[in-house]
């Protein structure tokens, strides 16, 4: 694991959906699962890494190992347009840690297999 995505949306299919566009579009590789963060959590890592307030809460939340580095992933990420904020988190990141130590008591996220036709407004 050589950083972390947190993926903010405002529901579930958009998690899942943002999910998918790492692999499928950003080219990313995800080094273990996808968990389910709380969303809480996850405004919090927002502030954290870009030591900035927030404009609006999220209300679905996860986290992933990634594979890249984060400069990589970061970079990639600049290309697509998936339909959440993704915060790539590097072993800079003071949170770093405490996701590394946390991930494995999170619970896996259920990745839906709805076809794209209903992201299409995304």
């Amino acid at each position: 694991m050589k950083s972390f995505a947190v993926i903010r949306a405002e529901s579930n299919i958009k998690v899942n959906v943002a999910l998918r566009d790492l692999v499928r579009y950003g080219h990313l590789s995800f080094d273990d699962s996808p968990k389910k963060l709380d969303p809480e959590e996850a405004d919090k890592v927002l502030e954290d890494v870009m030591h900035t307030n927030l404009r609006k809460n999220c209300n679905s939340a996860a986290v992933v190992p990634l594979g890249d580095h984060a400069s990589s992933a970061i970079g990639r990420l600049k290309k697509i347009h998936p339909p959440a904020h993704i915060i790539i988190v590097s072993p800079r990141h003071d949170v770093f840690s405490l996701l590394a130590k946390d991930i494995d008591e999170m619970p896996e996220m259920e990745l839906g297999a709805e076809s794209d036709e209903e992201y299409q407004d995304f």
